[in-house]
């Protein structure tokens, strides 16, 4: 969960709710992280989106249009206002604001058929996240989950991991072993995307 280049380091949490993500990205952002280098990334199968507010509201023919991400990262409503959507081969489509659903999205849209996985599990080894833990991140969203990754000083890297565990990130390495157990090996772009109904039940799976 912390790797990084020089004098920065990409921290990141998979979490089975959005609030929680929410309270995770909004905490980073108090902490000083500029909100540039903050990113959140949302399994949408459920056809919501969220609005100016902050609020989950029906997303309509946009989800299915898949508009881009925008200007999502400067609005004035804040880190998360006016989330784009988008659509990823083997995940579906996400709401994402951020570096990495720009960069993933970039990768998507120049990659060859069958190379998209380059999209979300590129992005973050790009960034020195560790290729497993990448793979892990990318199924937890296909199967329902929120990622947030930020990009921080080295010396507030064990702060802002710390944020993202307090806010209820799934542990990683329990998260991948549940996966293997049901004969998952890795993050494939070329599986089905997860349905509205089978979102649900893996959502209701890590519910408390």
């Amino acid at each position: 969960m912390l790797m990084g280049e020089n004098d920065m380091t990409t921290v990141s949490g998979l979490f089975d709710t959005y609030d929680d993500a929410l309270s995770a990205a909004n905490r980073l952002q108090s902490l000083g992280i500029d909100r540039a280098n903050i990113s959140v990334m949302a399994n949408n199968a459920d056809g919501t989106r969220i609005d100016s507010s902050g609020r989950a509201s029906e997303a309509g023919e946009d989800a299915a249009m898949g508009v881009g991400v925008g200007a999502a990262v400067g609005g004035a409503g804040g880190l998360l206002a006016g989330l784009g959507v988008l659509a990823i081969p083997g995940i579906g489509p996400v709401v994402a604001a951020g570096w990495l659903a720009a960069t993933a999205a970039g990768a998507v849209a120049g990659a060859v058929a069958g190379g998209a996985v380059g999209g979300v599990v590129g992005a973050m080894t790009s960034e020195g996240v560790p290729e497993n833990e990448a793979n892990v991140y990318a199924e937890g969203v296909r199967r329902g989950g929120t990622l947030v990754s930020a990009r921080v000083d080295d010396d507030r890297a064990a702060e802002a991991q710390a944020i993202l565990h307090s806010d209820g990130a799934a542990d990683v390495s329990d998260r991948e072993r549940t996966y293997r157990e049901e004969g998952w090996t890795r993050f494939n772009p070329d599986s089905p995307a997860y349905t509205a109904d089978e979102v649900t039940r893996e959502r209701d799976r890590y519910s408390v």
